[in-house]
Formats: C-alpha cells, sequence, structure tokens
C-alpha cells in the first residue's frame, strides 16, 4: 500500500527518486503557438534550472496537456535526480486555482509514472487543504496496481511513498484532507481488488467473508443470509438468479451507526461476482469480463468502510445481493415467474436481465428500516454504456430534487455522470399476462426500464435514485491519470461524499 506523508521540506532539499512538477498551458504567443506555463508549487526546481523550466520542457514537446508526463534529468541545486512534468491542462485564469479533478488527475499519471520507485515528491499545487486532498487521491489511487496473481517479479511494484510538499501539516484542515485523502483511496483501491479478483476466488460466500472480516476490524455490525435464510425470508429474487450455480448466493448486510446520527442513508450493490448471462447466454466475446458485475456491492461496501473509517455522523447501511449467474440444469428458465420479497411476482423474459432481481429483493428490504434515502448501484445495463459511454454513469431517481443532489455530489466528489428520466410511457412494455410485472420491457430506453422496475420496489415515501455504472465501473483500455485497467472503484466517491452530505442534513 502507498504511504502518504505530509513534509514541510522544500522541493529543492528532500530526498526522493523524484520530484514531480505541474505544468499548464500556457498563452497562445503571437506564433499561435501555446507554450508551457510551470505551476506554483514549482519554484524551487523552476530556480535550480535558473528559471529556465518551462523553456527546457518546450523544447522537449511538453505542452501542459491534461495527462502528458515528461521526464528530465534534475539539475545539481536539487537532492532528487529526477523531475517529472506532469500536465494539469489550461491554465486557471489569473490568480484562479486548477480544478480539484485537473490535480487528482496529473498526480494519478505521476504516481503511475514512477512505479518501481521507493519515495516521490509531489510539488504539484497544493495551497488549500482542498487541493491537497485532491493530490494525495490522485496519487494513491494513481499508484495502484493488482498483482495478487503475478509473481514478484513481474512488472514493477507501486510507488511506495508520496511525499506531499508545499502544504502545512501542523493544521488541522490539512491532516483531516490528507486522512481523508488515504481512507477514500484505500477504499476505493479495496473495490477495485474486488472487482479484479477472479471468479473462482470471488463467489458469493467468500465476499461475505471479505465483509465479515472487515466489520470486525472496523467496528461494523455485518449480517448474512445463506440459502437457507433466503428460502425462509422469500427473497425469490437473489435466490431464483442463484439457482443455477454450485457457489450459492447470499445476501449482505454491512451497517455502520454513529451514536449521534440525525440522518440514515442505505445502500444497495448488485453482487453478480460472474455473469454468464444464465440460460439466456451471453454471446462471445462478452463473457470475459463478466467478474465486473460485482462492482456495484464493491463500490457499496468500500463507502460503507470508508465513511466508518472517517466517523461520519450518520448511519449508512450496505446491502450486497450477492449472486452468480449460471447456465445448468437448475437454473432460472426464461418464461419462469419468481415471487419476490415483497410478494410481487416477476416473470423471468431474459435471464440476462438478472441484476435487477437481485436488486429488487435487497431494495425492497432495505425499505423496511424506513432510511432517509435508498440509493443503489449496479452496472445493470449495456444501454447505459451506449447513452453514456464508457466514463459516466447514469442516475434514476423517484425524486427529481434528489436526482440533481446526487449528480451535485458526483461533480464534488470528480466522478463524471448525468441525470437520466423515468418516462411513465415505458412501464407499459414491462407488462406480463402471467405476472405482475416481467424483467423486460421496451428494448429502445432499456436502461430507463431497468430503473423504472427498481421503482417498483421502493418503499412507499422513501426517496431513491439508482446509478447504473456499467461504463465506467470496469476500464478495458490503456489507464489514464489515476485510472487504471481493470476495476475502477467506480461510484465510491460520489457514495462518500453522499454520506458525508448527509452527516450534514443534506440530502437535497
Amino acid at each position: 500500500m502507498t504511504a502518504l506523508t505530509l513534509s514541510t521540506a522544500g522541493a529543492a532539499t528532500l530526498r526522493a527518486d523524484a520530484v514531480v512538477v505541474g505544468v499548464a498551458k500556457g498563452a497562445r504567443g503571437a506564433k499561435g503557438a501555446q507554450g508551457p506555463v510551470v505551476a506554483a508549487g514549482a519554484e524551487a526546481v523552476d530556480a535550480a534550472f535558473d528559471g529556465k523550466l518551462a523553456t527546457v520542457l518546450e523544447t522537449l514537446g511538453a505542452s501542459g496537456a491534461e495527462g502528458e508526463v515528461t521526464k528530465l534529468p534534475a539539475p545539481s541545486g536539487l537532492k532528487a535526480p529526477l523531475v517529472i512534468a506532469v500536465g494539469l491542462g489550461a491554465a486557471p485564469e489569473k490568480d484562479g486555482a486548477y480544478p480539484a479533478e485537473s490535480l487528482r488527475r496529473a498526480a494519478g499519471s505521476a504516481a503511475r509514472a514512477l512505479a518501481g520507485s521507493k519515495k516521490a515528491a509531489f510539488a504539484l499545487p497544493a495551497g488549500t487543504a482542498g487541493d491537497a486532498q485532491a493530490v494525495a487521491e490522485g496519487a494513491l489511487l494513481g499508484a495502484y496496481s493488482f498483482t495478487a496473481y503475478q509473481d514478484e517479479g513481474n512488472g514493477k511494484k507501486p510507488l511506495a511513498e508520496v511525499a506531499l510538499l508545499g502544504t502545512k501539516p501542523r493544521e488541522k484542515a490539512f491532516k483531516e484532507a490528507a486522512a481523508r485523502a488515504v481512507a477514500v483511496a484505500e477504499e476505493m483501491n479495496r473495490a477495485r481488488d474486488l472487482v479484479n479478483t477472479p471468479p473462482n476466488d470471488l463467489y458469493p460466500e467468500s465476499f461475505a467473508a471479505v465483509a465479515t472480516a472487515a466489520g470486525k476490524e472496523h467496528g461494523l455490525k455485518v449480517q448474512v443470509w445463506d440459502e437457507k435464510a433466503l428460502v425462509k425470508g422469500g427473497f425469490g429474487g437473489i435466490l431464483g438468479v442463484g439457482q443455477g450455480a454450485a457457489h450459492g448466493p447470499r445476501l449482505v448486510k454491512v451497517a455502520y451507526t454513529h451514536p449521534e446520527a440525525e440522518k440514515s442513508l442505505a445502500l444497495v450493490g448488485k453482487g453478480i461476482t460472474y455473469d454468464s448471462g444464465g440460460i439466456s447466454l451471453k454471446p462471445a466475446g462478452h463473457n470475459e469480463t463478466m467478474k465486473c458485475d460485482m462492482s456495484g456491492a464493491a463500490a457499496v461496501f468500500a463507502a460503507v468502510v470508508a465513511a466508518a473509517r472517517l466517523g461520519l455522523r450518520v448511519n449508512v447501511t450496505g446491502w450486497l445481493a450477492l449472486a452468480e449467474n449460471m447456465p445448468s440444469g437448475t437454473a432460472t428458465r426464461p418464461g419462469d415467474v419468481l415471487r419476490m420479497y415483497t410478494g410481487k411476482t416477476v416473470e423471468v423474459l431474459n435471464t440476462d436481465a438478472e441484476g435487477r432481481l437481485v436488486l429488487a429483493d435487497a431494495i425492497a428490504k432495505a425499505s423496511e428500516e424506513s432510511p432517509d434515502a435508498i440509493v443503489d448501484v449496479a452496472t445493470l445495463t449495456g444501454a447505459m454504456v451506449l447513452a453514456l459511454g464508457h466514463r459516466r454513469f447514469g442516475i434514476m431517481s423517484n425524486d427529481d430534487a434528489f436526482r440533481t443532489a446526487v449528480h451535485e455530489t458526483a461533480e464534488e466528489a470528480g466522478e463524471d455522470s448525468w441525470p437520466m428520466p423515468l418516462p411513465a410511457d415505458l412501464r407499459k412494455g414491462m407488462d406480463s399476462p402471467t405476472a405482475d410485472i416481467a424483467n423486460m420491457g421496451d428494448r429502445m430506453g432499456g436502461g430507463l426500464v431497468a430503473g423504472l422496475f427498481l421503482k417498483e420496489f421502493v418503499g412507499e415515501g422513501i426517496t431513491w435514485a439508482h446509478l447504473d455504472i456499467a461504463g465506467p465501473a470496469f476500464h478495458e483500455g490503456a489507464p489514464f491519470g489515476y485510472t487504471p485497467k481493470g476495476g475502477t472503484g467506480s461510484a465510491v466517491r460520489t457514495l462518500v461524499r453522499l454520506a458525508e452530505r448527509a452527516a450534514d442534513g443534506d440530502l437535497g
């Protein structure tokens, strides 16, 4: 795990393997060129280059574009042998601050470029506690790598230590910012580890064991419903999805409570530890990454643990709806009817629309505790990826003000999202001649149809939002910023920030 320290040392005097500085795009010159500008925090490094660091970088082709990384040997005035100049994007207007997400991504790019190093000094703009937190989060997230199944000599180890310069380590605001960055980043990386773990090792029972162990470590109350308890409780959705697998399903409740809490937040996560599609088998080429179909449950679990680590004055309960969706002689068939936890019956027209079935049971169960709000998180539909791409998640809600609040919260946390509607006219497509509702409706607007299905299981009078993270939960391309290849930890920061807002009495 990468360590974080707040250092009072200067960029020129700290002994480290490298010193990281920020470079932005400057104003266009007479010839239309846009030269690099050295950002605040790098003054001592610039002085070591006789004030010509920007000129040297421009000669090397650096522009200050976001995510651009330029390595150059350090001059004799620095203790570190290497300088890493990382792009911040457009320079802010006079006396303006860089956006937190720009700092986060730049720090992530630098940390990833420093894999194999023991210590790096980050001299990025960090004059405020908020800026320091963004740089720390980005560095800790960018240093992440998943090597549990590789030989020790296969690849470089993550950057071991991040020394954050330009901060005020003795001030309470900076100490709290660093602590928050560590808690959020480590739990987000925990979610990434879970998503990246292969399904032969991460299945409902083993996921439940991880949650139980974390509960003991962080003082959380954990309750696990095994197959017998699910049958006794009438959780027909979770049982129906998991009945074809060798590994039985589980429902896990992870509860953090604060003695002074005035608000309660329920988080529900889709935890399909492997999704073959069931009898409605996925086509070739669509199965290889389906270990990621438990990303929602991983995000919920990580957010609850983070809330506990931060000691937030709010009650946060996570519900992990865990199952494997497999084809077998005992699997649910298209045409079967399931009786859900609420007693409502569902005709299963497509067994690959399974996430909404496990979520429906968990949402209904969470509703019994009458929380101030329920937020479910799921890699639910390919339709949402088609609508919003791979880098943003959709938000649906039964309350427009709450949907707006969640969207604003995601923006505050640095996660890209977009508010989506729940059109009433699409509900008719799920009418069934056999059951109360079908698990499929109109193909067009499929992501919205899934949201409408879930809405049917929300307790009366409870504010609810649905986050479809199918796009950003698993990244198959080249790493960028602080985003690695594989599991990303999508929605963790949004959920933690939402819990913080709830602690302040502000849920929208």
